[in-house]
């Protein structure tokens, strides 16, 4: 027996016409289990401009059911609509389609049931639900309100799978629950080793697929997570179960997967699976904004938590699993297993599963859904803009053109002490804050356009005071993370943070339906201004700003200074500016100041390069040794090649000895000769590899054939001369190495290494960018030795 009120939180949501109207089915995790929510008899709406009010009575006889009603609702160009009502949401595509000829667009005809009948209720991913009737073990037309803090404690399932290096199923993994269990292909054996987890032998692949059918059923996992687990664990699968004539039942009520694919990447698979989250680590992580030179489980397990199972290369690792599977099926089933558990780790060591259901309810997306960040904007503004009368308009009704970025300020090159860097805490979305830059705002201003109680924007944008939706948005969500922080709920923090940032991006991204240049102009174009208001504010210190970038501005001390004293000077400066913003937006335009500059680094030295081969300052590319409250210091590299991944070891390796040298104050003439010494005599042949990524086919490259795809070709030959598959035919990482042959792979190199490549593009252009500002030069430093050249 249900009780009349429970909370929940939406695991996943799904729509579908039927002859009575569309219904809406929610699965939701509850304190007493997973529970199947069921609205029937919704309608769907879209919205159509009064003047075509004819038209389209005209074309409704041909769709029984539809209904045309006046609202008190107008677009942005204050055009009044009347509203269409469907009882099917697939009659307003097909209405859509019938008006087209006539040129009349329907206007948020393409916002799905579900999304609607959430976003119009306020409600992200907790609910709480009263009231409903029972059928069987479903609650029919429960009411639905918001239940913004309820969190779930979910079940969650680690999934991995083994197979031949063609695809072949061998095993299956699940670990995370009371039943940690390896399906294995093959007859029922006796074996001696004593195991953690239940190894189930079974005859066929049909039966596998069904002993994992039965394992769901019985066990009932909330979440799935995996490495991958989709675009290759799930896909195995799903052919392995195909190919055997049985269907692969991991949804709950022993539903099948929804396989769809993605509109713009081709080959790519997303699988809804009714009642239950698929979460891939590699995705999660992204989503979280982690970065790894490479997400492969063994790279990343080996980062956060210093442990892996590797078993060699790509091409030891298939034939170590071969070799298990054929003689030693326990070993494989650890192995198996293991990828499981490193997965689990990684989801607590980051507290990932944390995060996934934090940013769905921040975002209103369902928690396994990534990217998306258009559709959260839309679940928070949408309801909000109709309150406030108004609909949205299509998506494309404003053609594409560019408009300004983020500003940039020409840098000042050279070595520095005493830098200060402040930064504006979340620039972007206090400027819409402050300025009250709005969509609603946008097109009440149009209204009384010489109303001097208009807030004036950049470029002669105009919004409203009063009427608008997207500040308060901000406000609220700003709030929220203060919240965020002083519970410690860095996962909430980190959710709201990223949502608050992608608002102005979404504004002018063209494929939402509220890109406007003229908005997202005038929080781009305002925060021009600030930095170079903020520059001259610094400068009349008497200081020099050196450098700024988007948000963040790099202020020379014009002498060295303690580390106390260097903190006091920034924080002065930080207060100081904070007021300044303050009276002078009161006294200006009579605005609440939102825009709050803090500290962010203090560099007890600081190198800014030029651009190779010239004397221009370089953008978004320096180093410097930071120095924290409590003298802690740390070296810090931005966009120089010791933080790229496509440069060597060699190089980063190199670039981070000079600069430390440096910085130090120790002695660095030495270093670069003996560096370069060592190198020539194969002394750091571990170091020489490159590592890049081949983003397109392998016959898709014809003119310009770069050296990682000259390395794959090889590679791949070779793999296909002795009778292994080819690896990089679609793509994917190569490394090699350059010799006097050009660029070779590891796998099949043959000549001697080129090591005059590496000095002249590794190691010298790294040295004379550092070296230049000192008068030194890295010939002048290697050619006194012979060996070198």
């Amino acid at each position: 027996m249900l009780p009349t009120v429970f909370q929940g939180f939406i695991l996943t949501r799904h729509w579908r016409d039927t002859p009575a109207g569309t219904e809406i089915e929610l699965w939701l995790a509850t304190d007493d289990g997973p529970r199947k929510l069921t609205l029937t008899a919704q309608k769907s709406v879209a919205f159509v401009l009064e003047k075509y009010r004819h038209a389209v009575e005209a074309l409704l006889a041909n769709f029984p059911g539809m209904q045309l009603r006046s609202l008190e609702l107008e677009t942005f160009h204050h055009e009044p609509v009347a509203a269409i009502y469907a009882a099917q949401f697939r009659q307003l595509g097909k209405l859509a389609q019938a008006l087209k000829p006539q040129n009349i667009p329907l206007l948020e005809a393409d916002v799905r049931p579900h999304d609607r009948y959430l976003m119009e209720r306020f409600i992200f991913a907790g609910v709480e639900v009263q009231g409903g009737r029972l059928e069987g073990t479903t609650l029919i037309d429960g009411r639905l309100k918001p239940a913004d803090d309820y969190r779930p404690v979910l079940k969650i399932l680690s999934l991995d799978i083994e197979t031949s290096q063609h695809g072949a199923l061998y095993s299956i993994a699940l670990d995370g629950m009371a039943d940690r269990v390896v399906f294995m292909l093959g007859e029922p054996r006796e074996h001696g080793e004593t195991l953690d987890f239940s190894l189930v032998y079974c005859q066929t692949r049909k039966i596998m697929v069904e002993r994992l059918n039965d394992w769901f059923v019985a066990n009932d996992p909330d979440v799935i997570v995996g490495w991958n687990v989709i675009q290759f664990d799930l896909r195995i699968l799903q052919k392995t179960a195909d190919e055997c004539g049985v269907p692969l039942l991991l949804g709950r009520g022993r539903q099948a997967m929804q396989w769809r694919t993605h509109p713009r990447k081709q080959g790519y698979l997303f699988a809804p699976t009714p009642g239950r989250l698929v979460i891939d680590g590699i995705d999660a992580l992204r989503a979280a904004v982690w970065s790894f030179p490479s997400f492969s489980l063994e790279n990343v397990s080996q980062t956060l938590l210093g442990e892996g199972k590797a078993i060699g290369d790509e091409y030891d690792k298939m034939a170590e699993i071969e070799r298990r599977f054929h003689e030693d099926k326990p070993a494989l089933a650890v192995y198996n297993i293991q990828d499981c558990a490193l997965v689990l780790r990684i989801f607590e060591k980051t507290r990932l599963l944390q995060f996934v259901l934090e940013r769905a309810q921040t975002t209103g997306l369902q928690a396994d859904h990534f990217g998306g960040s258009i559709a959260a904007f839309s679940h928070h503004y949408l309801p909000r803009m109709h309150r406030q009368g108004y609909v949205a308009p299509n998506v494309g009704e404003i053609a594409s053109k560019a408009y300004p970025g983020g500003y940039v300020m020409d840098s000042k090159p050279g070595f520095y002490d005493s830098v200060v860097v402040l930064d504006y805490k979340s620039l972007y979305p206090s400027i819409i804050r402050t300025f009250l830059v709005d969509p609603v705002g946008y097109a009440e201003a149009s209204r009384e356009p010489e109303s001097p109680a208009l807030v004036k924007g950049p470029d002669g944008t105009l919004f409203s005071r009063e009427k608008h939706c997207l500040p308060e948005i901000v406000t609220t969500l700003s709030h929220a993370r203060d919240e965020a922080k002083r519970a410690k709920n860095e996962p909430l923090s980190q959710a709201l943070k990223l949502l608050m940032n992608s608002f102005a991006g979404v504004l002018g991204a063209t494929e939402c339906r509220f890109f406007n240049p003229k908005l997202v102009s005038a929080v781009t174009l305002r925060g021009h201004e600030m930095m170079k208001l903020t520059q001259a504010f610094v400068e009349k210190r008497g200081f020099e700003a050196i450098y700024g970038d988007t948000d963040s501005i790099f202020i020379w001390l014009k002498k060295p200074h303690t580390n106390t004293d260097a903190y006091a000077v920034a924080t002065a400066l930080v207060r100081d500016i904070n007021e300044w913003w303050s009276n002078t937006l009161r006294d200006g335009q009579g605005l609440e100041n939102f825009l709050e500059i803090e500290l962010d680094t203090h560099y007890k030295k600081f190198f800014m390069p030029t651009i190779r081969g010239s004397d221009v300052g370089s953008k978004k590319r320096y180093a410097g040794l930071s120095v924290d409250v409590n003298n802690k210091e740390e070296m810090i590299y931005r966009g120089l090649e010791m933080a790229r991944s496509d440069w060597t070891l060699l190089a980063r390796q190199f670039q981070e000895g000079l600069l430390t040298r440096i910085f130090q104050g120790a002695p660095y003439r030495e270093f670069v000769s003996d560096y370069a010494r060592a190198t020539v005599a194969g002394e750091k042949d571990h170091l020489l590899v490159y590592r890049k990524r081949l983003r397109h086919r392998l016959d898709a490259y014809h003119r310009n054939v770069p050296p990682q795809v000259r390395a794959a070709r090889m590679a791949d030959e070779f793999n296909a001369k002795i009778g292994r598959p080819r690896q990089y035919q679609s793509g994917g990482w190569i490394q090699y190495v350059m010799t006097r042959n050009g660029p070779e792979p590891l796998e099949a190199r043959q000549s001697h290494i080129d090591y005059a490549h590496y000095l002249s593009k590794q190691l010298q252009p790294i040295a004379d960018v550092i070296l230049a500002p000192l008068g030194d030069s890295f010939s002048a430093l290697t050619t006194s030795q012979r060996l070198l050249f």
